[in-house]
């Protein structure tokens, strides 16, 4: 699949143009470009890096290695909040740690009358997210900033959903993660402290000042953390949290409102 892609991505076609095709014969130009290609994937780059591309909630974003890839699993913290935004007539939304800005984008995309913000550390990062919001022409409803957690939206409390993907991965797992996610994607979206805490800490104190009464914080976990990170939920400040598992059972999403 990887190599019909990046043919796909050398000729500038669609996959029913390359099948209707098959006889098409490479220039030598095209020859020199699909090589390289090619041997930048077999060297572990992955291939959504090369192409610049990733699907997500079926909407195309551009992808660079300042950005993580966006991955089919936190497609269950878009569901999460879309069941939750239902029933708010005009929900206010920021995402933290936004990235490429898939979660944000998807979620603006489909909440017509929603209020999204947003923040990310690393202004690589919000680069790419405000080319994908030009792209999908989201740019007016989307606002991207800079931010540590939640710091510069600090003076506001009337947000009805925090949500994020944040870095989970421990210091001490980096040998279970994925060799091209620990060689090529940013570390400060993946690692997250001893045991990839760090950001989760904040994060949930700085939701709960930010949230208005009744206002949800959705956050996707790593496989080993529900545990720790309901721990940190603490019962007089959130109501029971919910842990969403994903198609293989794994506790990928949990969600909590505030009191």
């Amino acid at each position: 699949m990887n190599a019909e892609t990046l043919l796909m991505f050398v000729l500038g076609v669609n996959r029913a143009h390359l099948y209707a095709h098959p006889e098409r014969e490479l220039s030598a130009e095209e020859q020199m470009r699909y090589d390289d290609v090619v041997a930048q994937r077999a060297s572990g780059v992955p291939s959504q890096y090369i192409t610049g591309h990733q699907e997500f909630w079926g909407l195309d974003f551009i992808v660079s290695p300042a950005v993580l890839i966006p991955r089919p699993e936190t497609e269950h913290l878009v569901e999460t909040v879309l069941e939750l935004a239902g029933e708010v007539p005009a929900p206010r939304i920021v995402d933290v740690g936004t990235g490429s800005g898939c979660i944000a984008l998807a979620l603006a995309h489909e909440l017509r009358s929603a209020e999204v913000f947003g923040v990310d550390l690393s202004t690589d990062a919000l680069e790419i997210a405000r080319a994908n919001a030009a792209r999908l022409q989201l740019e007016g409803r989307v606002h991207f900033l800079q931010s540590n957690v939640l710091a510069t939206l600090a003076n506001r409390h009337d947000f009805d959903f925090v949500v994020s993907n944040p870095p989970y991965v421990g210091q001490g797992e980096a040998d279970k993660v994925q060799r091209s996610v620990f060689q090529f994607e940013p570390r400060m979206a993946v690692f997250a402290g001893e045991h990839g805490l760090d950001v989760i800490r904040p994060l949930i104190d700085q939701a709960h000042a930010a949230l208005k009464p009744g206002g949800w914080l959705a956050m996707e976990i790593g496989y080993s953390m529900r545990d720790a990170v309901i721990a940190l939920l603490y019962p007089t400040l959130w109501d029971n949290p919910e842990v969403v598992p994903d198609l293989q059972g794994i506790p990928r999403v949990i969600v909590v409102r505030k009191r």
